[in-house]
């Protein structure tokens, strides 16, 4: 999730512009770079590491002729996080800086075809293609160039585009990725939120997709893509600072659940090819090993373990591979026997949790192995043999929302892929679904109030059991996890066949269970367990498939599902676990972004 700013006025600009990129560093990054409308060039400065270091790269003394100038922020996902890859990038003559937020799906065959026509690149990013699209347009309007370059597009993009040879000016666009544009006293402001530009205007105007911005000092004019002129939407932000961090939510956790539905989308992004095969690039060379493939190793910690095991259950079902799953802190000290038919994947978020990489390192020399991560160039990258990235951007709370949910689309594409290869089934129809994830995942969402009410009723309790079967089991691990980290109700996890065996003692009217029984092939096996539980007076909260009313008159409070294939129900799942556990630990006064004790990322033993 990069940041972009962009400022033309009369301020000192490269102080102004590395204050609007402090100001996103809530965002998450790993490169950061600036670039000016200069006399005859761009000036341009860039760094791989912190804004600090950029900022003392940059002379403050060499005089700048001109105050239009746009800054970036970068979370890497196409290229490594290196000098060369930071934003801004320019063309091929130095006279036109882009910086760019956002997924480009078709930049390789864009990128060919300007190779043909002589264009250099710089870098290994799919932003670079669009200063060169750009270049390639130019004919002394920079508006009509970016114009016909977005149209050449697919994918998300917010861009913001400077030339020497218009220096009174810049260009922006949107499709898929936010951009805001600032309007002050004389200077005017383009950014990916409203952060940057608060210290300085609250009159803001929220760009839409599909819409393109002409920024002056002193005005803007607003047209749709195909040129059609927009009359601007004026808005005056009332938020402060850390208000403006957070979107304007109350903390990180909650911002990050309402950004799934984009995640599910970001994740998606150049992973299907025009004729609905599932394509992952990176994987090419391996097809032949992954067709004789004849086993899977899955290792994880935490939520990432969680994903693992609904993984297990998905692969194993679509695929016929048989899928083993570990916690990284047994796997690195039990006795493992991987072979050269062996597959080892690495589940991290962050790339550096130790005992993930622990067991990767234990390995490394005797099987293959896969990272799936969220982080480009952590570690865990480095130390695996391929890698594929979720894409869900940078995840500031410490309970993972957004990270889990693309980590379970992105094991769901690589089982696809995996189907796809042995050619045991037609992939199409749950293609389909996983394309409209980002709907159900709305719909979801649309039912917080009724969630929030239901949390109401529930946050006083101070245990709670979770259960669910086949691939909810795992659902149900991940809701009690959920609920536990950040509201510190002993939640637990289980098993439904595994009540009568133990857990089922606990229950009573002081116990309440979240029962996950979507519609299912265990339905009717859920539902006894059901009966069980109501039976020992503890009260039920149902996950079911929306149009199910069957459930109405047993359970004591309903949350209804999308009508999904049932495989893929744990992603929305998910998503109500999570808003229940967040308003249950918000309604108990508990910093839902820093719960005691925990912390993002566990680098250590």
């Amino acid at each position: 999730m990069c940041g972009i700013f962009g400022y033309i006025g009369k301020r000192e600009l490269k102080k102004t512009l590395l204050e609007g990129l402090k100001r996103l560093e809530y965002r998450g990054y790993d490169s950061a770079g600036i670039a000016i409308v200069n006399k005859d060039s761009i000036y341009l400065n860039k760094v791989a590491g912190k804004i600090d270091d950029l900022a003392s790269k940059v002379n403050f003394n060499i005089p700048m002729y001109n105050t239009c100038g746009i800054a970036h922020t970068r979370w890497a996902t196409h290229g490594a996080p290196t000098k060369r890859n930071a934003h801004p990038h320019v063309d091929c003559k130095g006279d036109i800086a882009i910086v760019h937020n956002g997924i480009i799906e078709n930049y390789l065959e864009l990128k060919v075809e300007l190779l043909q026509k002589g264009h250099v690149f710089d870098s290994d990013t799919d932003s670079e293609v669009i200063a060169h699209l750009i270049e390639e347009y130019y004919a002394g309007d920079l508006e009509e160039a970016v114009r016909k370059a977005v149209q050449r597009l697919r994918g998300a993009y917010a861009i913001c585009v400077i030339s020497i040879n218009e220096p009174d000016k810049m260009v922006a666009a949107r499709n898929g990725s936010p951009l805001v544009v600032g309007l002050g006293d004389d200077e005017s402001f383009a950014a990916s939120d409203v952060t940057p530009m608060l210290r300085y205007t609250k009159r803001v105007i929220f760009i839409k997709d599909g819409e393109m911005v002409v920024i002056k000092r002193d005005s803007i004019a607003l047209k749709t893509i195909e040129g059609e002129f927009v009359k601007p939407e004026i808005q005056q932000i009332d938020w402060d600072a850390a208000q403006a961090e957070r979107g304007g939510y109350k903390y990180f956790m909650l911002k990050e659940i309402f950004e799934q539905p984009r995640v599910m989308k970001d994740t998606l992004y150049g992973r299907f090819s025009k004729d609905g095969n599932i394509e992952f690039p990176q994987l090419e060379d391996w097809k032949d090993y992954l067709r004789s493939l004849r086993r899977i190793s899955i290792v994880a910690c935490g939520t990432s373990y969680h994903a693992g095991l609904v993984s297990k259950y998905f692969i194993e079902e679509i695929a016929g591979i048989p899928v083993d799953v570990d916690v990284g802190s047994e796997y690195r000290y039990r006795y493992v026997l991987p072979d050269e038919e062996s597959l080892v994947i690495a589940i991290s978020q962050s790339g550096e949790t130790a005992d993930t990489l622990g067991s990767v390192r234990k390995i490394n020399d005797k099987a293959k192995t896969l990272a799936i991560s969220n982080v480009v160039g952590s570690t865990l990258e480095r130390e695996t043999d391929k890698v594929i990235n979720v894409n869900a951007g940078p995840e500031i709370g410490v309970a993972s929302t957004k990270a889990y949910t693309a980590q379970l689309m992105t094991m769901y594409l690589f089982g696809l892929y995996l189907a796809q290869l042995k050619d045991k089934i037609d992939i199409r129809d749950y293609s389909k679904e996983l394309l409209k994830m980002n709907e159900y995942v709305e719909m979801i969402l649309r039912e917080d109030e009724k969630i929030k009410a239901i949390a109401s009723k529930y946050n006083h309790y101070d245990n709670a059991m979770y259960i669910g079967r086949t691939y909810n089991y795992p659902s149900a691990l991940e809701g009690a996890l959920k609920l536990k980290e950040i509201s510190y109700v002993n939640a637990i996890g289980y098993p439904a066949g595994e009540l009568k065996h133990g857990p089922i003692a606990l229950l009573n009217s002081n116990f309440p269970v979240v029962a996950i029984n979507p519609n299912s092939r265990v339905y009717d096996k859920m539902l006894s367990n059901i009966q069980e539980i109501k039976a020992r007076d503890a009260k039920v909260i149902a996950l079911v498939t929306e149009g199910n009313d069957s459930l109405n008159s047993l359970c004591d409070d309903i949350i209804f599902i999308p009508n999904i294939k049932s495989v893929f129900s744990p992603i929305p799942i998910a998503v109500a676990e999570q808003l229940l556990a967040y308003y249950i630990a918000d309604m108990r006064g508990i910093d839902v972004d820093k719960p005691r004790n925990l912390a993002k990322s566990v680098t250590v033993e």
